[in-house]
């Protein structure tokens, strides 16, 4: 056991002594390294430009949002075979979408497989 604390005493030493050696290393470095200086322009005088009208964000269009635009304009609310229909997708897929969209608050059940807007 005491071959182990002197073995384990001198890797800590050598450890310590490298570590000192390191911050010397950075602290020559430091010392020859020029420091950079920020280059500053000379100011320009830019000629008077139009600006341009902001547009709005599209919004993606995915499958989801497709969904929840039907959702949106039914004002009695949709069924998920009237969602079928009119967005072509396949039932699963729609009650997934219905799902994650529950799940996120944007609609809410009125009936059994009947929703609209949150």
């Amino acid at each position: 056991m005491k071959e182990f604390d002197v073995a384990l005493k001198a890797v800590a030493d050598g450890l310590r002594t490298i570590a000192q050696g390191m911050e010397k290393i950075a602290k020559k470095l430091e010392e020859t390294t020029p420091k950079k200086q920020a280059k500053t322009k000379p100011a320009r005088k830019a000629a008077a430009k139009p600006k341009k009208a902001i547009a709005k964000k599209a919004v993606k269009k995915t499958a989801a949002n497709t969904v929840l635009a039907v959702i949106k304009r039914s004002k009695k609310g949709v069924s998920n075979a009237t969602l079928a229909e009119k967005t072509g997708f396949e039932k699963k897929k729609i009650s997934n979408i219905i799902f994650k969209l529950r799940k996120q608050g944007k609609i809410k059940s009125i009936g059994r497989g009947v929703y609209t807007k949150a």
